[in-house]
């Protein structure tokens, strides 16, 4: 990037074919650093929600029945319940009108409701619990994001593990 700046400095008119390939250039290549962002903000979301289910899996459980997966995500659906209650034992306490931490409440509501929805119509995007080899997978998975690529995620709905 300094070599476009300081070339962009010397160049002489505001519109010349030279100029516009370098601003060109320079736009080029601040898109590919946002997409980049983009892309590592979304495999830390997948690997958060991947470890998140990694660490919850039974002991000893080679692969997960029906019921297991289901009683696995309800309590996936309900990891912000506890942080709830405490906000809203913090609004109670106190002669205080506004709310406090209103955007974090704000946040989780809207998670939860998406998540819920998605569960119940199209289904969550979580690795397959209910296949041995990816079971193994997850076990060994050592929370790397870089080994995201060897998961097989699934969109399990609640009507698939009734």
């Amino acid at each position: 990037m300094p070599k476009v700046k300081h070339s962009i400095d010397k160049l002489k008119h505001p519109n010349s074919r030279k100029t516009l390939k370098v601003i060109s250039k320079m736009k080029r290549n601040e898109k590919k650093d946002q997409n980049k962002v983009g892309t590592h903000i979304k495999q830390n979301l997948i690997g958060e929600k991947i470890l998140w289910f990694k660490e919850r899996i039974p002991e000893g459980c080679v692969v997960l029945n029906k019921e297991q997966t289901l009683e696995l995500i309800e309590e996936y659906l309900a990891r912000f319940d506890e942080e709830l209650e405490q906000i809203a034992i913090k609004n109670s306490v106190g002669q205080r009108k506004n709310r406090q931490h209103a955007s974090r409440e704000d946040i989780i509501n809207i998670t939860k409701k998406q998540e819920l929805e998605e569960f119940e119509t199209c289904g969550i995007e979580m690795p397959d619990l209910l296949d041995h080899q990816q079971m193994e997978v997850l076990r060994n998975w050592n929370g790397e994001l870089r080994f995201l690529q060897h998961f097989k995620l699934r969109r399990i709905a609640r009507k698939h593990l009734i």
